[in-house]
């Protein structure tokens, strides 16, 4: 089998070849010579999985899977949610979202945030969704090297460390991501 996963993000896209089985083969955007930007105008990180997946099905034909996630930020009331990868401007920095939502929680004690992803799959004309969430708190500093976007300040329930301090395998079995693709790859042995 053969899915386009909708997205150029380097880092997402060796996380998904990991949890994939060989036996689905995966091209990214950049495989099927889609280059532009997919405009992610959603308000729900549903609403942008969607866009992603049905502009991909409807401009190039394939079948394909996209995700959107999120970081819900109890104290922030859901933020940055739909707005992570932009949280603090339009340049998309991982170091600069880091820091404002360092900033905004500072002296704050309700620390409470989960990540979100939601997956759809566009497969033989039908649409199906896949949501992962992962609990956890923001640490006070950033910790580890590993992974990308809120991962250094992110702690999950239960764990002594954040995403960034966690081998890629160890993150992908507990993380919201992982969840999502989890049922994905469930749904796509059954049919």
């Amino acid at each position: 089998m053969q899915l386009v996963f909708a997205s150029n993000n380097k880092n997402k896209i060796t996380e998904i070849q990991a949890l994939v089985p060989s036996s689905i083969s995966i091209l990214s955007l950049k495989d099927i010579g889609c280059l532009e930007d997919i405009p992610e105008t959603a308000d729900t990180i549903e609403g942008n999985a969607i866009l992603k997946a049905n502009y991909v099905t409807e401009k190039y034909g394939y079948n394909c899977f996209a995700d959107d996630s999120g970081l819900e930020i109890d104290y922030l009331n859901g933020a940055p949610g739909v707005y992570s990868a932009r949280f603090a401007g339009e340049q998309k920095n991982n170091f600069d979202n880091i820091q404002k939502v360092l900033k905004e929680l500072k002296s704050v004690e309700n620390r409470k945030a989960q990540f979100k992803t939601v997956i759809a799959l566009n497969l033989n004309q039908e649409q199906k969704l896949f949501t992962g969430i992962i609990k956890g708190t923001i640490t006070n500093n950033p910790q580890g090297d590993n992974g990308f976007g809120y991962d250094p300040i992110f702690q999950p329930v239960n764990f002594q460390k954040t995403f960034a301090e966690m081998p890629q395998n160890e993150k992908s079995a507990i993380s919201h991501r992982g969840k999502a693709v989890a049922q994905l790859l469930t749904y796509l042995k059954e049919i």
